[in-house]
């Protein structure tokens, strides 16, 4: 009888709970401010649905932490080219979502194998803490390859147009216009952007390095900047920068083909070698079984 008294209680309290969650992060939502993304990137199909629990968090736990920690995380957004998409905060809230997320999903699993432990519960919800960060540095890295990958590509167009006659803002322009949809073309446009508003050309092309942190960038900024300072050729000096970038670039491939049989020593050892001498010694292991 109480058992039942317990289930009844239990099934009358919950919805109420439910209701009471609900009348509390409605009220907790109007405190946000309101986001005006007119001039942000679009959010992903995949975020649009989780993205007002994000802002939520952002705005009460994320604007909360060390503004060091804030610092860092800005700093990866803008190297992964996701600044104009959220800010460290909401990054943050986003972070929490996928944690409850997470750690939703392994109650509602291990629950149903009944093995629900507290420790599965944390690692399911620390999991799901990391997969957004380590989402934006998969983002990092791809578009950091893709930026070293076509700055020879535009250090030519730059080249022809500075040796045509231009200076390097008309030349960067000329880029800019006709040039490949790469990474690199939206950086120049941050640049481009960045002189219509008033900034020297030399604070324009530092703030470029700064905000790409890629050491071929900051090669061909710091050479940019010297020519510009001594009076030297800027045609020349962006043709040895080609240069070197296609050379660099031909030289890293070469490695990479050098690396890859080393890195098909462990598929070939685990998995395809087993599986080779399973199919070749299978038929021979049965006959000599039957054999004896």
């Amino acid at each position: 009888m109480n058992i039942a008294l317990y289930k009844y209680i239990v099934l009358v309290l919950l919805p109420l709970a439910i209701v009471g969650i609900y009348i509390a992060l409605s009220g907790m939502k109007e405190e946000v401010p309101s986001e005006d993304r007119e001039y942000l990137d679009p959010l992903p199909k995949s975020l649009r649905k989780i993205w007002p629990l994000a802002k939520l968090f952002g705005y009460y736990f994320g604007e909360r932490l060390p503004v060091e920690w804030l610092e860092k995380y800005a700093a990866q957004l803008r190297k992964a080219g996701l600044n104009y998409l959220m800010t460290p905060s909401q990054l943050v809230g986003l972070q929490l979502v996928s944690g409850l997320l997470m750690a939703l999903m392994v109650i509602v699993c291990t629950s149903m194998l009944s093995m629900m432990t507290f420790e599965y519960i944390l690692f399911g919800f620390l999991l799901g803490l990391a997969m957004p960060m380590l989402s934006v540095w998969d983002i990092k890295g791809r578009r950091e390859k893709e930026l070293i990958r076509s700055l020879p590509i535009y250090l030519d167009f730059l080249t022809m147009a500075t040796q045509a006659g231009l200076n390097i803002t008309a030349a960067i322009h000329q880029a800019v216009d006709k040039g490949p949809e790469t990474p690199l073309k939206t950086e120049f446009k941050k640049f481009v952007r960045d002189l219509r508003a008033g900034m020297p050309k030399e604070e324009a092309f530092k703030s470029m390095a700064d905000r790409l942190d890629i050491s071929e960038i900051d090669a061909f900024v710091t050479a940019v900047v010297q020519a510009e300072k001594t009076g030297a050729s800027i045609g020349g000096t962006l043709k040895v920068q080609a240069d070197q970038r296609r050379i660099e670039r031909f030289l890293r491939a070469e490695k990479l083909a050098m690396q890859a049989p080393v890195k098909l020593i462990f598929p070939l050892v685990a998995f395809i070698f087993p599986t080779t001498f399973i199919v070749i010694f299978y038929p021979i292991g049965m006959k000599l079984m039957e054999a004896f």
